[in-house]
């Protein structure tokens, strides 16, 4: 339980910090419900903990290629939807739909590992975005050495 004692401190942090997201987020290639499901399988921990001089949050995103597929079925029913679903996209959602979101969940066809991976790495920048602006909230609100000591004491 003590591992997540310091994620219970930065509920109000990442409410505001989720906030200020929004317009990147926006930017981005994901949909809002599709960046929901990235933080849902995205987990902070905070690297480094004991030591005051390299500690850092970073996201731990190990879970995200469980939901990738998810991601171009939420593409492909934004698009049937005439929704946008961000500048970006997928490729497999645009041309065949539910076709390819099947073809995909199944392991077939040509492009959904390379927009899988595409997603992936985007995803991956983005949470670490996210983790670098939380940390740099906490540090300007003089929380982030408190916080980091709680993680700390969770590693002993």
């Amino acid at each position: 339980m003590s591992d997540n004692s310091w994620t219970d401190r930065i509920v109000g942090a990442r409410m505001t910090v989720d906030r200020e997201f929004t317009s990147r987020i926006a930017s981005s290639k994901f949909s809002n419900q599709q960046w929901s499901l990235i933080m849902t399988a995205t987990e902070f921990e905070i690297e480094h903990a004991d030591d005051p001089d390299r500690a850092r949050i970073v996201a731990n995103t190990e879970k995200v290629d469980q939901i990738l597929p998810e991601l171009d079925n939420i593409q492909s029913q934004m698009g049937a939807m005439g929704g946008q679903a961000g500048s970006g996209g997928s490729s497999s959602g645009a041309s065949g739909g539910f076709f390819d979101s099947v073809k995909g969940a199944l392991g077939l066809g040509g492009g959904g590992g390379d927009s899988h991976a595409e997603q992936r790495e985007a995803a991956e920048q983005l949470t670490q975005e996210y983790a670098d602006r939380l940390q740099s909230h906490l540090e300007s609100n003089g929380r982030w050495e408190s916080v980091r000591e709680v993680a700390a004491d969770g590693e002993r």
